[in-house]
């Protein structure tokens, strides 16, 4: 089994690539992540979904293309050119409602929020406001993060921040978390029922 070549793709996902890479835009998740992500999502009928940190919209078809048409997803990204490349292919699907706006602002507007299904893909929800998110993640509800492993872009002092979010979530005592050593380095935590 080969990880990517037999990865069938998003519908818009190629055009989404395509303008991407046009627009310098570096940060994406890789196709592994996506995978995931779809997959995950489609484990979760009938729910509200959240992913922090849009970029141009790769991970978002991803999400999407598991998401059952009962759900919706709330898609949070402060730059509105990446953001626009999103809404060019996927703005036309009406369980997905973008906001262009800092994460910041929009978790400490969003407080009472629940959501079944968190996808971390920025500062805020991750090192950021991580309390303030988790208290967002209903009951079984998936939490995801990718990003774990020591990238080639990585700032210096980054590793040390990666290492205390990682402490953090395993002695959060309602999380069972698994941690990926694959792609990009994937946690997944889940709210227990409790």
């Amino acid at each position: 089994m080969k990880n990517e070549e037999e990865i069938q793709y998003p519908e818009s996902y190629t055009q989404i690539e395509e303008d991407t890479c046009l627009s310098g835009f570096t940060m994406a998740s890789d196709i592994l992540t996506g995978s995931l992500l779809r997959t995950l999502a489609s484990s979760k009928p009938c729910s509200r979904f959240l992913e922090l940190g849009t970029g141009t919209g790769l991970s978002t078809s991803w999400i999407l293309d598991g998401m059952d048409s009962k759900s919706t997803l709330i898609s949070v990204d402060n730059n509105s050119a990446f953001l626009e490349i999103c809404r060019k292919y996927l703005g036309k699907d009406g369980r997905l409602q973008l906001e262009l706006m800092d994460g910041e602002i929009w978790v400490k507007e969003n407080l009472a929020e629940k959501f079944d299904f968190i996808f971390a893909d920025t500062w805020h929800g991750k090192y950021l406001l991580l309390d303030e998110v988790l208290n967002m993640l209903n009951p079984a509800g998936l939490y995801i993060i990718d990003d774990m492993l020591q990238q080639p872009n990585w700032p210096e002092g980054h590793e040390d921040k990666v290492k205390g979010l990682i402490a953090k979530l395993e002695n959060r005592p309602e999380l069972v978390l698994t941690k990926l050593l694959w792609s990009t380095g994937i946690i997944i935590c889940v709210r227990k029922l409790q």
